[in-house]
């Protein structure tokens, strides 16, 4: 559950990136944290591998202000070994969203999948059974590239699957202000931010658009 102190006119959001080893959690951060105000962002922290894998997780925290209530959104992203499963679960406690980033490749699916059925049995554990969830197919540069049309939906044949290129940043920011826009949605039912604090969800995301750089966000 989202940190909201309504006498200090604050809101911390934590948003976490889920997936199967390698498949571009990290990618997504960089590109993202390459996005936002040198001013206003925090350091993104990495730990990695000799072959680049992230060991535990990157942290990038996100300042800006809007109609005088300030906002921190944490993101955050997970180790894909299975051995670090206690570090996944760590993490993705306390969450209010989370980027499912799947590969596109064809050999990757059961890969995808697996860490899928993982993620849903740690939600559930952790009591976050209905938290918001963005499915992103990363890796869409790659010519054996699975057809959205053709990917894994995990269930639910309706779930909407966006595209990305982490390493060049094409999808990123949409991914993420797909999510930012559930949790709001999620958290304004729950604590009625609308009206306790005066910010509708399209004055959330204008500000957070012009805060990393993006001319308008439908």
């Amino acid at each position: 559950m989202a940190q909201v102190d309504f006498t200090e006119r604050q809101l911390t959001l934590k948003l976490v990136y889920y997936g199967p080893p390698l498949s571009g959690k990290t990618s997504n951060l960089r590109a993202l944290h390459g996005k936002v105000d040198t001013l206003n962002r925090g350091r993104l922290m990495t730990l990695d591998t000799r072959d680049d894998r992230t060991l535990f997780f990157d942290l990038l925290p996100i300042f800006f202000r809007a109609s005088g209530f300030s906002f921190r959104i944490k993101v955050y992203t997970v180790p894909g070994q299975p051995v670090h499963e206690a570090t996944r679960k760590v993490v993705l406690a306390g969450a209010d969203g989370v980027v499912f980033v799947a590969d596109s490749r064809p050999d990757h699916r059961e890969a995808n999948r697996s860490s899928w059925q993982n993620l849903q049995a740690n939600l559930v554990s952790l009591g976050l059974g209905a938290l918001p969830i963005v499915v992103q197919y990363n890796k869409r540069d790659l010519p054996d590239a699975v057809p959205l049309a053709a990917v894994d939906r995990f269930g639910d044949p309706d779930r909407l699957v966006l595209g990305a290129c982490a390493t060049s940043g094409e999808g990123v920011v949409d991914t993420f202000f797909e999510l930012v826009g559930r949790a709001w949605e999620a958290l304004d039912q729950d604590l009625k931010l609308a009206g306790r604090l005066g910010i509708d969800s399209a004055t959330f995301r204008g500000a957070l658009a012009e805060h990393v750089g993006v001319t308008m966000v439908k």
